[in-house]
């Protein structure tokens, strides 16, 4: 159920693959996740705003078909995509952002982030600041749900270059802080806390079909 792809992948590339996964599905395709660590790359999302994009500099921007704004994707980050069949699982969108985003809380706790939260209204996952100040986003989120079936999924900063977050509104909020585990105090090789993310993915949707 769970897959390591090539790092660093291809954002494209793995779209793609993503993409054709879910239409070639049937009714008992197996459920996947697949993990990876991308090449840089900024992704706008399907209705996302293109002044989002402030100064990408030579880092490339993809217009893709998931929820939400603009994010960065590179190396140090996980990237969790979740192929699920959210209609075989009688399972709401909704309830859907919720188990990714506690999958991702359960993965912070074990990895010694402490008070990891959701923020209402704002899809994600958050931290206290370090630094002070506000909460600081380290997970965000998009899907796309194609004829009752799931793919993208949530991106998870582990121990990166923050610096391209500074090129753009992350995720279209303007001043939003970004940080990852390494600076929450909690320093993790991006495959231990893949590994760690996939796992509570897994089993958490586990537990939601066993419910249906």
């Amino acid at each position: 159920m769970i897959k390591w792809l090539a790092r660093p992948a291809d954002y494209l590339s793995v779209w793609q693959e993503m993409q054709a996964y879910t239409n070639l599905r049937g009714a008992d395709t197996p459920d996947e996740i697949w993990l990876c660590e991308h090449a840089p790359v900024y992704t706008l999302g399907q209705a996302g705003l293109p002044q989002h994009v402030l100064n990408p500099g030579d880092i490339p921007i993809v217009r893709c078909d998931r929820g939400g704004q603009v994010t960065y994707h590179g190396p140090g980050q996980v990237m969790a995509y979740a192929l699920f069949d959210l209609r075989r699982a009688d399972m709401y969108v909704k309830e859907y952002v919720n188990l990714l985003e506690g999958a991702v809380i359960d993965t912070l706790t074990q990895m010694g982030v402490a008070n990891a939260c959701r923020k209402p209204g704002a899809p994600g996952v958050y931290v206290p600041d370090p630094d002070g100040g506000e909460l600081a986003k380290i997970a965000a989120l998009g899907i796309k749900i194609r004829n009752g079936r799931a793919y993208h999924g949530v991106s998870l900063n582990v121990s990166m270059d923050l610096t391209p977050f500074l090129g753009i509104n992350p995720c279209g909020y303007q001043g939003l802080r970004t940080v990852d585990m390494a600076s929450c105090g909690a320093r993790r090789a991006p495959t231990e806390a893949g590994d760690a993310l996939g796992r509570n993915l897994e089993q958490a949707w586990r537990r939601a079909r066993n419910k249906t």
